[in-house]
């Protein structure tokens, strides 16, 4: 064979091999546990600044992380977003994510919200946006300085009044374990039973559920996420003008510790086979084209400092003024919940 097919024939296996990764570059796969349809316009958005299409798998939270063990170092996951602090330290624990090292995402990501570093420095998980855990009430019948901390839903003046989703459920779960880490373990048990005493009915439903239930008079106050608020303060539809007409609403704790902010968050699966543009996807959601998505789209605040948020419901659900919000690291809500699921058991929360 000459040197010249020899030349040619190197140079063509060359560009063959350059060309696949070209191809490969251009794929991020996503394991999502938001489902939100106003998602897709993030999506598009970072196909469009970028050229990497994503392939999409979406389940929950507990699935995703089940998947990602049962597939291990052949799973095809690349980036892994999870709506709960709690899961996300799960991952973290379970060894499913790669700590990965990103200016863009350290000096946009406030330290509370995201994992510890790890040995090297790399990061685990990164919250990407945020919603609070907030107290809605019957205006009518609740006064709002008896529902203002979260400690009152224990207190016996408020018997028979509280409506809650399942104490299991990851939001309460988070909740749960952000005032333990307040109140240490023996009051935050104490809390809970307090609670269980308060109930007005056994834990049934989702967090929108829970705010009905108080419009109709089932009970007088009840826990849910900023979100699903912001969600019929939005709507049209008369029956959710009505309900959001008849309650009021708390962020807790604005005088002590501030409101409990859980987040959703993203991470770079472990076994990652487009690790770069894994990096580029999560960077594209700290940016604030995508902040503005979370904030606008799906009702959720921003997690990056310092954006200004234009939401009509997010703003008249806190008075156009800025709450405080709880500064303890994310992280430890998410340690705390082994022993918060012990405590329900215990008290026998539902």
């Amino acid at each position: 064979m000459s040197k010249t097919v020899k030349a040619l024939l190197t140079a063509c296996a060359l560009a063959a091999a350059a060309g696949t990764a070209i191809a490969q570059e251009q794929v991020v796969n996503l394991y999502s546990a938001r489902h939100y349809s106003t998602d897709e316009a993030l999506y598009t958005g970072f196909t469009k600044a970028t050229g990497i299409k994503i392939n999409r798998v979406d389940a929950d939270d507990a699935g995703i992380l089940a998947r990602l063990k049962a597939e291990g170092t052949a799973s095809p996951a690349d980036v892994i977003l999870l709506v709960d602090a709690a899961r996300l330290y799960r991952g973290e624990t379970d060894g499913l994510f790669q700590p990965i090292r990103s200016k863009v995402l350290e000096d946009a990501i406030p330290a509370n919200l995201r994992s510890q570093p790890a040995a090297d420095g790399g990061i685990s998980w990164f919250g990407l946006s945020t919603r609070a855990r907030l107290i809605v009430f019957n205006k009518a019948k609740v006064q709002k300085s008896d529902v203002d901390t979260y400690e009152e839903l224990a207190d016996p003046k408020n018997k028979g009044k509280l409506c809650i989703r399942s104490g299991s459920h990851p939001y309460n779960l988070s909740l749960f374990g952000s005032v333990t880490e307040h109140l240490g373990e023996q009051k935050a048990e104490a809390w809970l039973k307090g609670m269980v005493a308060n109930l007005a009915r056994a834990p049934k439903g989702g967090d929108t559920d829970q705010i009905k239930a108080v419009a109709a008079g089932e009970c007088d106050i009840a826990v849910t996420n900023s979100y699903y608020l912001a969600r019929m303060m939005r709507s049209s539809k008369p029956e959710d003008v009505a309900v959001v007409n008849k309650v009021g609403v708390v962020f807790p704790n604005q005088q002590s510790w501030g409101t409990h902010m859980n987040i959703a968050g993203g991470a770079v699966a472990r076994h990652a086979k487009n690790q770069a543009n894994a990096v580029k996807f999560l960077e594209y959601l700290a940016s604030p084209e995508a902040q503005n998505y979370f904030a606008n789209g799906n009702n959720e605040w921003p997690a990056v400092k310092g954006l200004n948020v234009d939401n009509p419901a997010l703003k008249a659900m806190a008075q156009d003024q800025p709450f405080k919000s709880e500064t303890i690291p994310i992280s430890a809500v998410g340690a705390n919940v082994t022993k918060v699921q012990q405590m329900l058991d215990r008290v026998g929360f539902p």
